[in-house]
């Protein structure tokens, strides 16, 4: 190749990428489009859990979707108050600050309790005992033990104790919801942090067999509606319920009435 051949041949190369280069910056400018500068602002606002309860696939995703009005702050239930207010000034908006949610496990049927149906060799999940057996426990209600609410936990706030029965941190609980979605048998829900009294069960046998099952289930006995005359306290389907829009701390606690203990009480009054 002789020295004009070569010149032509990178005068030719040089064209073509000047030529490219001026392609893709016009292009770079006429498809540019501006960030909102709020979604930086909200996402540092963010818990930065990328848990999903807000339906968006991170913390980020939600930021968008906040700053492009297509979802609300109250989406987000691992957000603290001081975060939710600084969003809602970043955004223009108002806000209402509602109760903190903590998950409240509705079973007391650890291995201590509950009776032993058979040995469970499966896959170590509640979600596939419950597919092939339901697991070792006889309770079909209660529950399995293996975890799953542990392992979709981002804040560690919930284990298991030694009876194989997940305890939650009710300090340490956002609410974020992973656990009441992972729990197969629907004992995990969500209540206001105000809420202290439960009847942890969800056997809706009748009592005889309830109790055959666990020695902690409830048995429909009424004998802690009867201590409050009714009043937050009543026996639906073989299963005793509190209304926690009725029942307030001045009438009597009927923990002490029920002869499973099947009625606790969480956390203090002074939680927050």
């Amino acid at each position: 190749m002789n020295s004009t051949t070569f010149l032509y041949s990178l005068l030719s190369m040089g064209g073509i990428g000047l030529f490219f280069s001026i392609l893709i910056a016009v292009a770079n400018k006429k498809l540019h489009v501006e960030e909102d500068p709020r979604i930086s602002l909200i996402a540092e606002c963010l818990p930065g859990a990328n848990c999903g309860s807000c339906g968006y696939a991170g913390c980020n995703n939600f930021a968008e979707a906040l700053a492009g009005g297509k979802s609300q702050i109250s989406n987000c239930p691992v957000c603290s108050p001081s975060a939710r207010e600084e969003i809602a000034r970043i955004l223009g908006v108002s806000v209402e600050i509602g109760e903190r949610q903590v998950a409240v496990v509705f079973c007391q049927g650890g291995d201590d309790v509950a009776t032993k149906k058979a040995e469970y060799r499966g896959i170590k999940t509640c979600s596939a005992a419950n597919l092939v057996s339901g697991g070792e426990r006889a309770c079909s209600y209660g529950c399995i033990g293996l975890g799953d609410c542990v392992a979709v936990c981002p804040f560690d706030a919930i284990h298991m104790d030694e009876n194989n029965l997940p305890v939650v941190d009710r300090a340490k609980c956002t609410g974020c919801g992973n656990c009441v979605t992972a729990c197969p048998r629907g004992i995990i829900e969500l209540h206001p942090i105000s809420h202290h009294v439960f009847v942890l069960c969800r056997n809706r046998d009748i009592g005889r067999i309830a109790r055959t099952v666990c020695k902690r289930a409830c048995t429909g006995c009424l004998l802690c509606e009867k201590a409050v005359n009714g009043q937050g306290f009543k026996v639906v389907d073989n299963l005793a319920v509190v209304d926690h829009a009725v029942y307030t701390k001045e009438l009597v606690l009927p923990t002490e009435k029920c002869p499973t203990k099947a009625i606790v009480i969480l956390g203090t009054k002074d939680e927050q």
